[in-house]
This record gives C-alpha cells, structure tokens and sequence, in this order.
C-alpha cells in the first residue's frame, strides 16, 4: 500500500444524560508498527470498537491497513461510551485509505455498533440523539442501524436513513445504493398500537370489585397527581389496587409519550415492536433497590426508577422495608419533580414527574 495523506473526518454524536453532544471523529492512518489506538477520554467500550471495527472492515470485503492507525474523538473532554462509534470509526479508516470517497460526509451523522462479519446492530438513546440532532441542525442526515430506524423516524425535520451492514452505507455513501428510509407516519402508529391492544395490558381499574374507600382515594390521588399510601394486612388487595391506577390516569398527550420514550431510548428498554410509548409507565422495585438503581446513578449517570416512572406511577411495596437512604433521596424529586445527579464529569438531569404509591402493613 502507499501512502495515507489523508485526514479523515467522520460526524457522529454521543449523549450524556438528557443532552446530546456532537462528536468529530478523527482518523489518521500514518507509516509505522501496526497499532490501533482510540483517544478522545474513550471508556472500556469504546477501546474495544479496534477489534470489532477490524474484523468487520475485514468480513465486508475491505482491506484493513497494517498501519499506525490513530482515532481521535473530539471534543476531549467529553467522556465516550458505548459501542456507538463503531460505525463512523470503520467509515473514517476507509476514508483514510482511499478505499472511500464522498461528499455526503459533511452533512451525515452516523451511529452504530458493528459485529464482526460487519452487519451493524441497534444502540441506546436514539430517539433523544433524533431529537437534538433535529433541533440544532435539521439539514443533517442521520444514519441510524436498521432495528433504530423506526424508532429515529418518530422526529420530524430531520432525514433518516437505516442500515443493516457496513457495506450497505459504503455504497450509499459512494452513490452506488440507496439505504432505507422511513417517514414517521404518527396516527398510522397510534392506530397499531390500539388496534393490538398493546396499550391495554388487561389491568382495569374496573376489575376491582368492592373496595369503594380505596377506590374512591385512588380516584382522588389520579385526578390531582397526589402521592398515596396504602396501609392494610396482607392480602387485602394493595398491590391490585396500585397497578391499576395507570388505567383511570389521562392519556398521554403526544410530548409525554415523546419525554417518556427518551428516557426508555437512552436506558436502552424501548420495545423493538414499538418505538414510542403511549401507555403510562408502572414501576415497582423490590425493596432491596440500591439508591442508584431508585434515584439513577453510575460514572455517567444513567435514569433510575423515578425517571422511567415519569408521567406514570413509581410502586413502592412494603415501603419500610426500602433502605433509609432512599426513602430519604425521593423527597426532592418528589417535590421539583426532576432529578440532578452530580457527579466530578458534571450535572445530569432526568425527569422525576410521577405518583408515588406506597404499600405496607399496619404496625402490630
């Protein structure tokens, strides 16, 4: 092989709590000992995108270069994470090599994690990254994997194509195909999802019989948002009464069902048969739930339970049971109906807007 004057540049975009950063990734591929290094503050996941993006560059058709192989993602000060820059990585080391020449690239953001015979799997958070990308530069073309376009198409204002292999977005990228691509058609999808009563999970309000005390406080918690406690012996239907709340609670409007599937999108527990949420959520942790996994938590903070909750109900069953320490972290949630988690890389917030329905057993 010759030499590799050529710089090339390839767009992507991460995200970090309910914010979306744009990313530019760099690749340089230079004479020297073969090595391939990733730098931009990478995490372990991100490192190991080298043996990835090579064997499928490789099981694509491509020639990978026995070269000094140098990726840089900017900005650097911005932490990476995840196996999301798979795709645009294997982009730029074509690029580099000449093996690739567009000029679409200025204009196209690509995300997408790579297995090694090259077909390109779904990643988290891409209905938030649509959704940003679309308000801050709606002349961008985003490519997304095949499984998230549905999903991505939701955001309107924005062009989405979807891939299902590496060399399927050579070739567009090169004039020589085209990729799939979907409008999202919204009445279309809220039709499905009624029609197949997906939206009904069969837990009515209805269902219950007797019971007209609790009954009538649930009604009176659901009219005006209010938290509740419900305290009775075993057995006497608590945790009926609690999951059927979401049922009498008001549809969600169109930027609730939007809110709540980011936040299922980026905890990456977004259906893959329904790419928006129109069903209030329902949560219940067990009582041994770290603060972490209540409140969200990790080196880049990830939604807990009160924001998977949002717009919905967060169950706490035999709530003295539930370690201090998180009873105590729910009462600013509760009360500013967001959550800020800080940790040394920044701030994150989520979204904390939901009815807390507690259970427990009278005091013998």
């Amino acid at each position: 092989m010759g030499e590799y004057p050529v710089l090339a540049i390839v767009h992507s975009c991460c995200y970090m709590g309910m914010e979306t950063h744009f990313v530019r990734v760099e690749v340089d591929v230079s004479p020297g000992l073969p090595c391939f290094n990733i730098v931009g503050l990478p995490n372990p996941a991100v490192r190991e995108s080298t043996e990835r993006v090579r064997s499928a560059i490789k099981n694509s058709g491509f020639d990978f270069p026995l070269r000094r192989i140098t990726v840089n993602l900017a900005p650097a000060d911005i932490r990476k994470e995840g196996a999301l820059f798979d795709l645009p990585i294997a982009i730029g080391i074509l690029i580099a090599t000449k093996q690739l020449t567009s000029e679409k690239l200025e204009h196209v953001v690509t995300v997408g994690e790579l297995s090694l015979d090259g077909s390109i799997c779904p990643v988290p958070g891409i209905l938030l990254m649509a959704a940003n990308i679309a308000k801050s530069n709606s002349e961008k073309v985003f490519v997304v994997p095949k499984d998230n376009l549905e999903e991505a198409s939701l955001i309107s204002g924005i062009k989405v194509f979807g891939g299902h292999h590496l060399q399927e977005v050579i070739g567009y990228l090169q004039g020589k195909g085209d990729l799939q691509h979907q409008t999202g058609n919204l009445e279309k999808l809220r039709k499905k999802l009624f029609d197949n009563d997906e939206v009904d999970v069969g837990l009515d309000f209805s269902d219950i019989k007797g019971q007209k005390q609790a009954k009538r406080a649930l009604e009176i918690a659901a009219a005006g948002g209010h938290n509740i406690l419900l305290v009775g012996p075993p057995g006497t239907g608590k945790t009926m009464l609690a999951k059927r709340l979401p049922s009498i609670l008001p549809p969600l409007t169109w930027d609730e069902c939007l809110e709540v599937s980011k936040i299922y999108s980026l905890a990456g527990l977004l259906p893959k048969n329904n790419p928006i949420i129109f069903s209030r959520p329902f949560r219940s942790p067990h009582h041994t739930a770290s603060p972490g996994s209540i409140i969200g938590g990790g080196k880049n903070p990830r939604p807990g339970e009160i924001s998977l909750a949002t717009h919905g109900v967060l169950f706490l069953d035999e709530l003295p049971e539930f370690h201090r320490d998180v009873l105590e972290a729910l009462r600013q949630p509760l009360e500013e109906k967001i959550v800020t988690i800080t940790r040394t890389s920044g701030s994150f917030s989520y979204p904390a807007n939901f009815i807390l329905v507690g259970a427990m057993n009278p005091c013998p």
